[in-house]
């Protein structure tokens, strides 16, 4: 039996198409972390990592930030513990993101449900997230589409694999491609997924709580990821206290 999902302004349309979905939906982003991929395996050269070991890095770590974090403190031999509390601090707002993701995926086995979580990145929940809930509101079930969720998700972890790679091979030739301005791509890319997920000024008030205690945090504490889970405490705290009057 065809396996079958709905889409908003068709007929029953394979999981194929829902696939196809998601891989357009996510082709503005991918072109915005092309510049990031190349910057990322540029350091990384620098640091004496080859273009086998980086997408070694970034296919089982992927999440882009600490990445750039754990580059930053490379060091041969490297200092693992560092790099590793680093590393769990400014991925931390994924156990958030994953635990709002998991009442989704509850229906699914480990099997599905385990690697739909390892390609998770803010683009890639944001993404599904948001198609979710507008499903949802259509009345749309599953309100969550996996197969469009896998299309978005692993197109973002190919083009993110295959460029920091690249990156190492002709990143030192570019040299420091922020000088063209392509830094401005990543807070471009989130300001689009906030706007995606704009529900009025009173839920986007702990996005406001969070943002200041995060930069707070990152002034007073220059060159620490402690801003992170700061930031994320922040916010879900202000969620609470919201929740509790109500």
């Amino acid at each position: 039996m065809r396996r079958t999902l709905l889409l908003s302004g068709s007929p029953a349309s394979p999981v194929g198409s829902e696939i196809t979905r998601g891989c357009i939906a996510v082709l503005p982003m991918l072109i915005g972390i092309i510049p990031f991929a190349l910057l990322l395996g540029a350091q990384a050269a620098a640091k004496g990592m080859t273009s086998i070991e980086l997408p070694l890095m970034t296919g089982l770590n992927f999440a882009g930030g600490s990445e750039f974090a754990a580059i930053a403190l490379w060091t041969s031999p490297p200092h693992l513990l560092a790099i590793m509390m680093v590393t769990f601090l400014v991925n931390s707002r994924h156990l958030l993101m994953g635990a709002a993701m998991a009442a989704h995926l509850g229906h699914l086995p480990l099997r599905k449900a385990v690697p739909a979580l390892l390609v998770m990145c803010d683009e890639s929940w944001a993404l599904g997230m948001a198609d979710a809930a507008r499903r949802r509101q259509q009345g749309m079930t599953p309100g969550f589409s996996m197969p469009y969720y896998v299309g978005v998700a692993g197109s973002l972890w190919v083009m993110w694999v295959l460029f920091t790679g690249l990156g190492v091979l002709i990143g030192p030739v570019l040299g420091d491609i922020t000088r063209w301005g392509f830094d401005m791509a990543f807070p471009a890319v989130f300001l689009v997924l906030l706007r995606g997920m704009w529900k009025g000024t009173r839920s986007a008030f702990p996005w406001l709580v969070s943002l200041v205690a995060a930069a707070t945090t990152w002034h007073y504490f220059p060159g620490s990821a402690y801003y992170v889970p700061v930031g994320a405490g922040a916010g879900i705290l202000t969620i609470l206290l919201m929740t509790a009057r109500g």
